[in-house]
């Protein structure tokens, strides 16, 4: 569950990022005649600032959220990490193999085998400086175990799978490239079941991801950040926050009638 202040600094950081965007937000300047005279301007309004809003939803709330809930409990939390900047040519080599027999279906995934390959070539071979992707929450337990995120849309695209995929081998490999003997996990992070009640759809990733350790979902993953009912209790303070600042959404939104 989460502390007082956790409550406290979660909604603070719901408000902060609505009243941010109501500042700066600028509606797409494209002509939608019908829809406007169908739904009214406001409505339409409504409709693109939800469209901006979801596109950087995970940066300005899910992010700041996470380490609110994991600063608690883990010994490191940041966000934007970088996981590292070396990686071997043996290990790139190996992770092309991976994702080949995955592909192919020669193989099914098997995250710690996999860390087991990438940990023998971690610094075998050339060295070379790279750029991976960032890391969305980068954690690290009171025992030095390390938790690499990266945060996707609740429905994310059946061909980025792949890249999902070759993210987080590449995130291992930079990481064992540092520190051999690290304790390394990475993982998609999915922060709401758009199928509820029913469960999750995960038989698309099956192929790609080794589900109970590369995939979390929903309460999976909230609660892991933070303790048992976290989930449940972030869902409270996001109708809070929503209801207090009703008066102010519905004047923001109620300018474009006029227009």
């Amino acid at each position: 569950m989460p502390t007082p202040a956790q409550i406290i600094a979660i909604e603070q950081i719901l408000k902060t990022a609505l009243r941010n965007k109501f500042a700066n937000y600028k509606p797409e300047p494209s002509a939608m005649p019908f829809h406007a005279r169908l739904l009214g301007k406001d409505r339409l309004a409504l409709f693109s600032f939800i469209h901006s809003l979801n596109t950087n939803f995970g940066t300005s709330i899910f992010e700041p959220i996470a380490l609110a809930l994991a600063k608690e409990k883990f010994q490191e939390a940041e966000s934007q990490k970088i996981s590292g900047e070396k990686i071997s040519e043996h290990a790139l080599f190996e992770i092309q193999k991976i994702m080949d027999n995955l592909t192919a279906a020669n193989k099914k995934p098997d995250k710690q085998a996999e860390i087991e390959i990438i940990r023998k070539v971690a610094r075998k071979g050339k060295i070379r400086k790279v750029k991976p992707t960032k890391v969305d929450i980068y954690l690290k337990s009171r025992n030095g175990e390390i938790f690499l995120f990266d945060i996707k849309t609740a429905k994310p695209n059946k061909g980025g799978f792949k890249e999902f995929k070759r993210t987080l081998l590449e995130w291992t490999a930079v990481a064992l490239a540092e520190n051999p003997q690290a304790k390394i996990n990475t993982l998609i992070a999915i922060p709401y079941n758009p199928y509820e009640p029913k469960p999750y759809s995960r038989w698309t990733m099956a192929g790609m991801l080794d589900l109970p350790k590369e995939l979390t979902v929903a309460e999976e993953f909230w609660d892991f950040l933070g303790g048992q009912g976290v989930y449940s209790e972030l869902l409270n303070c996001f109708e809070k926050v929503g209801i207090e600042l009703r008066p102010e959404i519905d004047d923001y939104f109620r300018k474009f009638r006029k227009k």
